[in-house]
């Protein structure tokens, strides 16, 4: 449970800086930002292990930069399910993917993880 919300954390900050950064991502009120952050948490659970089996080959051709495309559409999925969270077309969400992936992959490299530790 602490790490969903520790995930959910580096999430929303992830949504935050994408929304100052990336032209056409933007936010209402800290409120939002929050529940989209554990909203894409559970879409990237549950939606995401089903889109990236379905989009598999054109991944594999696409050497995988289709994965930001997937990405993007789940960013896309919270932003229309979700009230105050925008994300206005295709290059605002691959944006907001890239943004959000890169500050987790920091946070991710910087927080060690207690399951993977080998005593």
């Amino acid at each position: 449970m602490i790490r969903f919300i520790l995930q959910a954390v580096v999430t929303a900050l992830g949504l935050w800086l994408a929304a100052y950064i990336v032209p056409g991502v933007a936010f209402t009120q800290t409120g939002s930002l929050i529940a989209a952050a554990v909203l894409l948490g559970i879409v990237n659970a549950v939606v995401r292990p089903i889109l990236v089996i379905l989009t598999f080959p054109l991944t594999v051709v696409t050497f995988g930069l289709f994965l930001l495309v997937v990405n993007a559409a789940t960013i896309g999925l919270v932003a229309s399910v979700l009230g105050g969270f925008e994300v206005d077309g295709l290059w605002a969400g691959v944006g907001a993917a890239i943004v959000t992936g890169l500050v987790s992959w920091v946070a991710g490299s910087a927080i060690p993880d207690e399951s993977r530790r080998r005593d």
